[in-house]
């Protein structure tokens, strides 16, 4: 996996996963549950320290850490506390699984997944997914859409230099395929945006502007609609910056009336060994209040706390 130092959840120090097995297991043994213990003990370890403590959990008592704190805790606290457990590429996979399990699929869980990971961590997903659920991960949601999400599981080129002679002809195909067609060519869209590398398509975005006197998302938005659109704009928005889009999506989860308590855990949970800084920095520039209190103004309860300690602390 990159190696990425921008989280808000580092490895704790002094580690003893003894210790916290140990502590964990008397704030859920008897009556009532020591919330409090449990959080902070699982907001402030890193995922590596979890699997120990788990591990160490069942040499002690021969239980499912897992499983005590599902038979434990309750609701959206209960669902975060759990994810927590979960290491990073099972986290991706379990999500992938239950977007596409059942009536309908949840093309706003693929669409977040997929555009966000970098080549490597997509390629690691499904290897996972296979050995998780023996199951093809490409067969899986070939099967449940419309096709355009195959392509953000082919390989995405490697960033190796960028060819100006490319970048031109590729600017050139999407302007053609868009704003000079009669109807869309979207074939020629999903496969430039699912393809090329980062830094290519960053430069193409930017000829693209200079032939057609459009941002690339406009052209999108004008000439797309309904899933193919979103994940095209979620493609844009990570090729442009993972941060700035992670930060966008907090905030719509949050926005108006009711959570999206499903979006917020998985978000917080799945970048806050990666990027939560960056997260709550953009979050801070383009939303005029910081990460920190949009959290603690739309939740409450012991699952605030949790959610709060994982944000690291407030940028006001």
């Amino acid at each position: 996996m990159a190696k990425y130092t921008r989280g808000t959840v580092t490895a704790f120090a002094p580690f003893d996963a003894r210790a916290d097995a140990e502590a964990l297991r008397k704030a859920m043994k008897g009556l009532g549950t020591d919330e409090e213990t449990v959080l902070t003990i699982l907001t402030t370890r890193n995922n590596a320290q979890r699997q120990e403590i788990a591990s160490a959990f069942k040499t002690l008592f021969g239980r499912d850490l897992v499983d005590d704190l599902k038979s434990e805790l309750t609701g959206k606290f209960e669902t975060l506390m759990v994810s927590l457990m979960r290491p990073a590429y099972i986290f991706d996979a379990h999500a992938l699984k239950h977007a596409i399990k059942g009536a309908g699929t949840n093309e706003k869980v693929l669409t977040e997944i997929l555009a966000s990971r970098t080549p490597a961590e997509v390629q690691n997903i499904k290897q996972v997914y296979q050995q998780e659920y023996e199951a093809d991960l490409e067969d899986k949601i070939t099967g449940e859409t419309s096709g355009h999400f195959q392509r953000l599981l082919a390989n995405r080129d490697p960033d190796t230099g960028v060819d100006e002679a490319l970048v031109e002809q590729d600017a050139q195909v999407l302007f053609r395929a868009g704003e000079l067609k009669w109807g869309t060519d979207e074939e020629k869209f999903i496969t430039i945006l699912g393809t090329r590398s980062v830094s290519h398509l960053r430069r193409v975005f930017d000829k693209y502007m200079t032939i057609s006197g459009f941002q690339i998302e406009e052209t999108i938005d004008r000439e797309t609609s309904g899933d193919l659109e979103k994940l095209l704009l979620a493609v844009v928005k990570c090729i442009r910056s993972v941060p700035a889009y992670f930060a966008e999506t907090l905030y719509y989860s949050m926005k108006g009336a009711g959570t999206d308590d499903d979006t917020l855990i998985r978000v917080m949970v799945s970048r806050s060994e990666i990027d939560l800084l960056d997260i709550r920095q953009e979050f801070r520039k383009n939303f005029a209040k910081s990460l920190y209190q949009a959290i603690q103004k739309d939740t409450s309860g012991d699952y605030r706390k949790a959610l709060l300690l994982l944000c690291g602390g407030d940028d006001d």
